[in-house]
């Protein structure tokens, strides 16, 4: 599978470990603190050929993932599940992800409308649970991995359905296809 659009990880692992899922080229942001060369790379390359953000499904992951989104808006996210980047040791990483779950993730990628766009209401995410109730933090997971937004609180989760156009259907369609999964 080749992908035109450069790849954002965060180091030569993660490089190493998505070369070997997909034939691409990556910038590497080089750990959380990423710079403002590395940003001006990145929005070169979302300008020629598009950029796919795949970071690690953790807190320095997705500091990344809004850096980058704030100076370059409209680059694509691709998102792997937290359970699916541990090793044995419980080390989350990209560059432990399975290759079917990297090409995976780059085949559902999601683009970001611009702010302000509001598809969904926190009002329904209540409704839903996924915001205040025992079971919310599970049901935020299993919405996460079924609409590849990857793992997110109850906030993060509103900006990202909003961000993402997801409406109210396409949150209740994607939870009663998780009814038989184990809340």
């Amino acid at each position: 599978m080749k992908i035109n659009e450069f790849i954002v990880v965060e180091g030569r692992d993660d490089t190493e470990r998505v070369k070997r899922a997909v034939e691409c080229d990556t910038i590497e942001t080089n750990g959380s603190a990423i710079n403002q060369a590395t940003l001006n790379v990145i929005a070169q390359a979302y300008e020629t050929r598009g950029v796919i953000v795949l970071t690690d499904p953790d807190f320095p992951g997705d500091k990344i993932r809004n850096t980058i989104q704030k100076y370059v808006p409209g680059v694509k996210h691709a998102y792997i599940d937290k359970e699916k980047a541990k090793n044995k040791r419980g080390k989350i990483g990209v560059e432990h992800a399975k290759l079917e779950d990297i090409k995976e993730a780059l085949m559902n990628v999601s683009t970001p409308f611009e702010e302000g766009h509001e598809s969904i209401s926190k009002d329904v995410l209540i409704d839903l649970g996924l915001i205040i109730g025992k079971d919310a933090r599970h049901k935020r997971a299993l919405l996460g991995r079924k609409l590849h937004i990857g793992h997110s609180n109850g906030k993060q989760l509103l900006n990202k359905l909003n961000a993402f156009g997801y409406t109210e259907e396409d949150v209740r369609n994607a939870l009663s296809d998780n009814e038989g999964s184990e809340l």
